[in-house]
């Protein structure tokens, strides 16, 4: 059974039919006398309602308003898992979908194609979610013991590029580049042809934590722009502000299916900083933000997903607190993100008999790739995997 705010309002109403003690003014408890021992225990009983209508719904939606995206809690938390996914170094366990990370919600998942670029810490992948209907794309962030610097360098990030053929709209180069000037773009975009042509027009969904996140972003606008595919979801998870206001509008008309989450204090949603009274020269978020954080008070304590407005800026989501915290940049939805482990920066381990299935440029950037995605994978410990140097 799910619970709404009416239910809250009748549990309430309850308590007010009960005594006149107590009344509720602007969503505020009005004290008149001291409740009774039984007021008390009415008092309790809504409070519970209450908390148990939050937090028990699995799935928060909204109505479209403008063509924006409706946020879905079950497909975000589907969607996280395969975020983390990708920051994984055993690229067997990842190609063959037997990592750590490649159980629980995303069990069945058949990799297509998994893109590295060596030079610049890159990785990305591409595959088919049978229970999603969907091609998922996912692409990682920042890596291990460089992600501190990384967030220092955010602060400094100024608008340097202008975002081709969208007047006024600018972006800085890094953010643009790490997508559109590296392998990644079109190893991604020969394996989405491959997908396409094994499981025919289905969706596309695009994910991508931190630094991924903005890759995410701007590989679902070069889908829609560039390719006239419009079956484009995007969800990102502490995504950078990547653009100014003109491209932040034009993104949210052109990719209008674009879920951020953000989480908390985490601190990346806040970088670049945004100055609201400078309109073309401030980085600027399109929406949609689904704010995720902790509310009540005492023993009392839930988790809220907020729906936030359509302006990308809402000041009463992420805004309303100062984003100080790599912690809360580092799990969501109590999913780990990153790779913490002794090889989390960019080392790279594989079976040595995956160079078979690989295919490699001139600057050793790969692409591993399986024949047929929909075989059963056989994880390979049979000979001792290759462990690269840090690159």
């Amino acid at each position: 059974m799910r619970l709404r705010n009416r239910d809250c309002k009748s549990a309430f109403r309850e308590v007010g039919k009960a005594t006149k003690t107590r009344e509720i003014t602007a969503g505020r408890w009005t004290e008149r006398i001291f409740p009774t021992m039984k007021q008390t225990s009415w008092i309790k009983v809504a409070i519970l309602i209450c908390l148990f209508a939050v937090s028990s719904c699995r799935e928060i939606k909204v109505k479209h308003k403008d063509n924006l995206a409706v946020y879905n809690h079950t497909l975000a938390t589907i969607l996280v898992e395969y975020a983390s996914a990708v920051y994984l170094s055993d690229l067997t366990d990842l190609i063959t979908w037997t990592c750590s990370r490649c159980d629980d919600l995303t069990e069945g998942f058949e990799m297509i194609e998994l893109v590295v670029d060596v030079q610049r810490c890159l990785q990305g992948f591409v595959g088919v979610a049978p229970d999603l209907n969907a091609i998922v794309i996912a692409f990682r962030g920042t890596q291990g013991n460089s992600i501190q610097n990384w967030i220092e360098d955010l602060y400094w990030k100024q608008l340097d590029i202008d975002y081709p053929d969208m007047p006024d709209a600018m972006v800085h180069h890094g953010f643009y580049s790490a997508y559109h000037n590296t392998t990644i773009r079109s190893g991604i975009l020969e394996a989405i042809e491959r997908a396409k042509g094994l499981y025919g027009n289905i969706e596309i969904m695009i994910t991508g934590h931190s630094m991924g996140g903005a890759m995410a972003a701007f590989c679902g606008l070069d889908l829609v722009v560039n390719y006239k595919i419009h079956n484009v979801q995007v969800v990102t998870f502490g995504q950078p502000r990547i653009g100014n206001t003109a491209f932040a509008s034009r993104y949210s008309k052109l990719v209008p299916n674009t879920i951020r989450v953000t989480n908390k204090h985490d601190i990346v949603p806040h970088l670049p900083p945004y100055y609201p009274h400078v309109t073309q020269k401030t980085y600027h978020h399109f929406p949609r933000e689904v704010w995720l954080y902790d509310s009540g008070f005492g023993t009392f304590i839930y988790p809220v997903e907020k729906v936030c407005d359509d302006s990308g800026e809402d000041p009463d989501c992420s805004r309303s607190v100062v984003g100080s915290s790599i912690w809360d940049h580092l799990e969501y939805y109590g999913v780990e993100l990153g790779d913490r482990t002794e090889e989390g920066s960019c080392r790279i381990v594989m079976d040595s008999r995956m160079t078979a299935y690989r295919v490699e440029d001139p600057d050793g950037n790969f692409i591993l790739y399986r024949d047929d995605p929909s075989a059963s994978a056989v994880k390979m410990k049979t000979e001792p995997k290759i462990r690269s140097k840090f690159i």
